[in-house]
């Protein structure tokens, strides 16, 4: 079938994306879905930092490729061996699946699944096909979804199902903020109620970690980031208090702390910001990243203080999170009005402003954008 998609066609392009059309909306063939995968009417797809990153060089991808990778949809047609999804069911898309059956799968870390990341490594879905064509040559799938298309061939471990009453657009944020996020804060920090939190970084996934801060039974959240904004939503959120991101950051989050934070959580994929959160964290603390620097970025790191202070410095993938198990919970959680996720929502776009969409992203102008298709 012919679908209409964003492609990326080249890669390394690291500003003026909208002048620079980084990428095009064109037709492309999707072919129908294989053996264990699914075919889906893409209703919204979250604009994230993820794919800004594979434009930009900072995460390299093969290309020609179909970007987007936070969605949330509606199935339309089900491969061979399908049987536990229908036609018409919501569906949220997962970035990070589980096959099942490697080693991280059976210790019940789907997020650090082998087989997904050497299939999505090269372009392909965790099936081992590429269902996107041009002009007869292959076109790669971003990390087993590429949602900035009317519709997408996925893996069945690639989706769950939507049992809760809530609209696509908003759907769609759970896909990768909130599960990034909050799973961040619920399933790696595992924070205790009444502790102190920072969230260095407040885009989506910060903002996402903030609200799940809160909900956790944070006592304090303080929210750090260069712009005022951004601060702002985090306080209408229900942040304790913020702190702009510059040089007198560390002092002024001890000063508020006296000595420091239990926790602090970095989203903001830079290693200045991840010494930031590491330099606010408390003797006995830990600091938690999320976030996705460049490959070639090393951190400079006290390694005394890690043993002299028990301190903690832990990756999260995903928020470390199971999607089957965690989505439901966090679905629960919104409609009791606790991960209002809805608040980060800055604009709501169709496909051909993308690249505006990214422009925005990069300048800081943005939090959470969404693409909405007919």
């Amino acid at each position: 079938m012919k679908i209409t998609a964003a492609v990326l066609e080249r890669g390394g392009i690291e500003k003026d994306f909208e002048k620079a059309q980084a990428l095009t909306v064109r037709q492309v063939d999707l072919a129908p879905p294989g053996p264990g995968e699914v075919l889906i009417r893409i209703a919204a797809a979250g604009v994230c930092h993820s794919d800004l990153s594979v434009i930009n060089g900072t995460r390299p991808r093969p290309v020609p490729m179909v970007l987007g990778h936070e969605a949330s949809g509606f199935v339309e047609a089900l491969g061979a061996g399908v049987t536990d999804l229908a036609v018409g069911d919501h569906v949220i898309c997962i970035f990070a699946p589980g096959c099942g059956t490697c080693t991280p799968c059976a210790e019940g870390r789907p997020a650090l699944c082998t087989r997904a990341a050497a299939h999505h490594g090269v372009g392909e879905l965790m099936t081992g096909h590429r269902r996107l064509s041009m002009d007869g040559a292959p076109v790669h799938h971003h990390i087993g979804v590429s949602a900035f298309a009317t519709h997408a061939v996925v893996a069945r471990p690639t989706l769950v199902k939507v049992e809760a009453d809530i609209p696509p657009h908003i759907s769609a944020l759970f896909s990768c903020a909130m599960l990034t996020g909050a799973g961040a804060v619920f399933n790696t920090a595992q924070i205790r109620p009444g502790s102190k939190v920072a969230v260095v970084g407040l885009g989506g996934v910060g903002l996402s970690a903030v609200l799940g801060a809160i909900a956790a039974g944070a006592g304090e959240v303080i929210a750090i980031d260069p712009f005022e904004a951004k601060m702002q939503t985090a306080l209408d959120m229900g942040a304790t208090c913020c702190v702009k991101a510059d040089a007198n950051t560390i002092e002024a989050v001890r000063d508020l702390t006296g000595g420091g934070v239990d926790y602090a959580i970095e989203l903001a994929g830079s290693v200045r910001a991840l010494e930031t959160a590491f330099e606010v964290t408390c003797r006995g603390g830990m600091t938690v990243t999320a976030g996705l620097p460049h490959p070639t970025e090393r951190l400079p790191l006290n390694a005394l203080k890690l043993v002299a202070e028990e301190r903690s410095l832990k990756g999260s993938y995903i928020g470390s999170c199971v999607p089957q198990r965690d989505l439901p919970r966090m679905l629960s959680l919104h409609a009791q009005g606790k991960l209002p996720v809805e608040k980060m929502l800055t604009h709501r776009l169709r496909l051909p402003e993308i690249n505006a969409a990214m422009h925005r992203l990069d300048q800081g102008v943005a939090i959470r954008q969404v693409v909405e298709f007919d």
